[in-house]
């Protein structure tokens, strides 16, 4: 579509209003090339006289004509006269003259996009006459339901206006379609149309019927079913549903027939989309399953680190009060992943959210009484799996804890800066903090050991051994310190592929 869009740029006098009718244009003449059994161009004249392919679609129901991509393609010069004699007609305009196209004889068809009483351009529907042998009931009927449609393009009636599309799997000519009267009596369904209705529980002849009463006999009095199913059974709005009945469901879309008089029937397109259906219900009692585990798990390691903190108070050794005090926040850290994992359904986290919250608490926890320290945030770190953002939210909770602890001992106030740049999988992150500088919190290319020197193994164990990346240290620019750390998302690159 994108290079649909820099054709219509090439027409700076087309309204924005003009651009919106072409791309709904576009964007639902597929029905008309699947009904048509027909190629369909979208031709432009251009301001220096050329005219130009916008865009084309080939039909799902026959063999295309044209394997290859004509967009943004000059048409062949030999056509301009027709061209230029169909921009100037207000109605559908028929070539006289076959034209071949490979093997196949084609004729020519042209309906002027018309637009607040202007031509905008051209819908070239290119029929294989091949198409229009022998043809049974079926192909009659379609053909004849798409010529209805096409001619509705010069008179501003097709694409429609405001059309109301809710369902995600809405069905395709091929999948079943029924022609309806003006007072919505089924004159034809094809096959696949009633195979639907028969998987709803509906043994009746549809033909002769009124599909309202067809569809509304398969409901029980306390079924309930969407506002917009009568409109759609009725034929009388651009609009889509759902008819669930006997354990299975089938998206419906109708679209109304006009003339120039007004509406004179419509097509309902149907799709089962039983097994459809099915799984999305399994997918919803997954994601709920794996939400609530999550949510386990979180209460659990809350539990985890209350009894930690509980385990702090009763013993009288400084020494191990602060040993304890850093598993309680490692804990905390691991839960505060979990939770939010538990807040969506895909097993993504928004890291940024996460993160934020995360090393917030890290500050408050390492501060003492009378220190102030303010932690900032530039960049995004983006969504990732859990698998990623576990060991980097403790990776980073250990660089912002031992900023705190050792850059700003003996201080009242700081500031700590956290850069996140990501392309892809590659997470570039940095550190920086106004603390008293490198000396006070880098050791031997490491981050400076306290205790029992773990929150050093955290962060070495996961950013060269999980990560397969780097951390360097180095002077800040203001002063303190920078900790430049570099990673590859494993988790991440196993999504991507």
């Amino acid at each position: 579509m994108a290079v649909f869009t820099q054709i219509l740029a090439m027409r700076p006098d087309f309204t924005d209003a003009d651009r919106e009718w072409l791309h709904q244009l576009v964007t639902d003449w597929q029905v008309i090339a699947d009904l048509s059994f027909a190629d369909l161009l979208l031709i432009l004249p251009m301001p220096d006289g050329r005219y130009v392919v916008a865009d084309q679609c080939r039909p799902s129901t026959v063999m295309t004509l044209r394997s290859e991509d004509v967009v943004g393609k000059e048409v062949d010069r030999e056509l301009y006269g027709e061209l230029d004699a169909a921009m100037r007609a207000t109605s559908i305009f028929r070539s006289t003259v076959m034209r071949s196209i490979g093997k196949s004889t084609v004729c020519n068809v042209y309906a002027p996009v018309r637009h607040e009483g202007k031509t905008l351009g051209l819908v070239v529907r290119e029929t294989n006459m091949a198409t229009r042998e022998s043809n049974g009931r079926y192909e009659s009927e379609s053909i004849n339901a798409g010529k209805q449609l096409y001619e509705m393009i010069p008179r501003g009636q097709f694409p429609y206006h405001d059309p109301v599309m809710n369902q995600r799997h809405n069905a395709r000519v091929a999948d079943g379609f029924i022609i309806l009267t003006v007072d919505g009596i089924v004159r034809y369904a094809s096959p696949n149309a009633v195979s639907c209705f028969r998987r709803l529980g509906s043994l009746t002849t549809m033909q002769g019927q009124y599909l309202s009463e067809v569809g509304t006999q398969l409901l029980h009095t306390n079924d309930t079913f969407p506002e917009s199913l009568p409109l759609v059974l009725s034929g009388k709005a651009a609009v889509d549903s759902e008819l669930e009945a006997n354990r299975s469901a089938v998206s419906m879309r109708s679209l109304p027939l006009y003339d120039a008089n007004g509406r004179t029937g419509a097509i309902v397109l149907c799709r089962d989309v039983t097994e459809l259906r099915r799984r999305d219900v399994e997918l919803q009692t997954k994601d709920a399953t794996i939400s609530e585990i999550h949510h386990r798990v979180k209460n659990n390691l809350q539990s985890i680190s209350a009894l930690l903190r509980l385990q702090a108070r009763k013993t009288q050794s400084q020494e191990v009060k602060k040993e304890l005090a850093e598993a309680q926040r490692r804990v905390q850290t691991i839960a505060m992943v979990h939770e939010g994992l538990s807040q969506t359904a895909d097993e993504m986290v928004d890291f940024d959210k996460v993160i934020s919250k995360l090393l917030k608490m890290s500050v408050d926890l390492a501060t003492m009484s009378d220190q102030r320290i303010d932690i900032d945030f530039d960049g995004s770190f983006g969504l990732m799996p859990a698998q990623d953002a576990t060991p980097l939210s403790l990776v980073l909770t250990e660089l912002v804890t031992n900023a705190v602890e050792h850059g700003f001992d003996g201080r009242q106030q700081g500031h700590i800066l956290i850069r996140a740049k990501r392309t892809g999988t590659h997470l570039d992150i940095a550190v920086e903090d106004d603390g008293s500088g490198i000396e006070a919190e880098e050791e031997h290319g490491m981050a400076k050991s306290s205790g029992s020197g773990l929150g050093t193994q955290i962060i070495n164990t996961f950013v060269t051994n999980d990560f397969a990346g780097s951390v360097h240290w180095e002077p800040g620019e203001q002063g303190g310190t920078k900790v430049i750390v570099s990673i590859n998302l494993r988790a991440a690159q196993a999504e991507q592929n």
